[in-house]
């Protein structure tokens, strides 16, 4: 399990670097258009709103892999022993069941309805679909990460 971890980590940590470097080059690319050749793109705003939806909810998923991810901790700083072990199983349950009903499921809902009525980006005439893909796929990493901390839990 360990090994799949890291070969996630690696993997995810690789797109996020190469959507942010798109990105910047994007976002240098308006700047230069706009400012120094007065005839912006038409396409760069919106391709780096996208990015950036891209990076934030992937960027989420691994950082809810790392436990870098925002936490009231009050809680679980004044228990110890069984009732911290129980409240942390619980936290990863509510948290598996949210990225699996929510992030999955309503994403991969999000993504089809998308897709069928055939919604594409006033810029990039690109499939709305395709934008929204990163919902359901942060809601995999999301379970992915749980559920090796869950596994991780229980074995302890």
């Amino acid at each position: 399990m360990e090994k799949a971890r890291r070969l996630v980590d690696l993997v995810l940590s690789a797109i996020l670097v190469a959507i942010m470097a798109a990105l910047v080059l994007d976002v240098l690319w308006q700047v230069f258009t706009r400012f120094l050749l007065n005839n912006p793109s038409s396409y760069t705003e919106e391709l780096a709103r996208y990015l950036m939806i891209w990076v934030g909810l992937l960027g989420a998923g691994y950082a809810a892999g790392k436990k870098l991810h925002l936490a009231v901790d009050l809680l679980p700083r004044k228990l110890t022993g069984n009732r911290a072990r129980a409240l942390g199983l619980v936290i990863q349950m509510l948290t598996l069941l949210f990225a699996l009903s929510i992030l999955v499921g309503g994403g991969s809902r999000l993504v089809w309805t998308m897709l069928y009525l055939g919604q594409t980006s006033a810029g990039l005439q690109i499939p709305l679909g395709y934008v929204y893909l990163v919902v359901p796929l942060s809601g995999l990493v999301m379970t992915f990460y749980t559920a090796c901390d869950l596994v991780q839990t229980l074995r302890r």
